[in-house]
């Protein structure tokens, strides 16, 4: 069974520029079964209700701003896949969960950026669900739960965001070997908890895990952990590292 993944995907830079994720993200596709589908949720569709894309061709955006035109031009082609959106929807709303459908959301880099390393044929079909961040941690785990089930159909559940995102004080001359120690240590604790199933603690993190806001002021980025987390069981680590000093790069799998 393909397991369900967190992937902290960077800068959108990071789709001409790989880095040390590239090949990791690249690995860890080869080693997994090849899905029929996947079903991401990016820290960048936030929305104040469930949304899921049902669009057969959706557009690559580029939704943001100071990169090089190289950036722009890069595409990634993917399919929708209208039925799977529509049962998407249906096992949200069958489960309490309202959802509806949206035929015209484009990938943004969260999804794109990603795929692009993994599979960068783009042949796989794509469907995104948005990430009503308002709702914090216990709602996404909550729809990776309900959603675990398509694992069963070969679907690869995804969760794109960064294990600490604070842009604001990145270090832009730091080295790939340059880990900040207050994000360093949010990024122990939240793998310690994980390991040890600590449900109670990962869903209160805001609260009790150290330098919890200065890591993630908005925890927009941070939730799709959260649906990773709630679709899988047994944590382990595809990838670790820094960017920048202190944005995260770490790649989890839940199987």
């Amino acid at each position: 069974m393909l397991p369900s993944l967190f992937i902290s995907h960077g800068s959108p830079m990071l789709a001409l520029e790989p880095g040390a994720s590239g090949p990791a993200l690249a690995k860890l596709a080869a080693e997994l079964p090849r899905p029929k589908a996947i079903v991401l949720v990016s820290a960048h569709w936030e929305s104040r209700e469930l949304l899921v894309a049902s669009g057969e061709h959706p557009e690559t955006w580029h939704d943001f701003g100071g990169f090089p035109p190289a950036l722009f031009a890069v595409q990634y082609p993917a399919p929708g896949q209208p039925a799977l959106a529509a049962e998407v929807a249906r096992l949200l709303i069958d489960a309490g969960l309202p959802a509806r459908l949206d035929p015209t959301r484009p990938f943004d880099h969260g999804a794109w950026v990603p795929l692009s390393l993994m599979y960068p044929d783009a042949d796989i079909p794509v469907v995104q669900v948005s990430l009503p961040s308002r709702e914090g941690p216990a709602l996404q785990a909550r729809v990776g739960q309900i959603l675990a089930q398509l694992r069963d159909q070969d679907v690869l559940l995804i969760g794109s965001g960064s294990i600490t995102h604070n842009l604001r004080e990145l270090s832009w001359q730091a080295g790939p070997d340059l880990a900040t120690p207050w994000a360093l240590e949010f990024r122990d604790w939240m793998v310690d908890k994980l390991n040890t199933e600590d449900r109670e603690a990962l869903l209160d993190y805001r609260q009790r895990a150290p330098h919890a806001v200065r890591n993630h002021p908005s925890d927009e980025h941070l939730l799709p952990l959260y649906f990773a987390y709630g679709a899988g069981e047994r944590f382990s680590i595809a990838h670790q590292g820094f960017t920048l000093g202190a944005l995260g790069m770490d790649i989890y799998r839940f199987d």
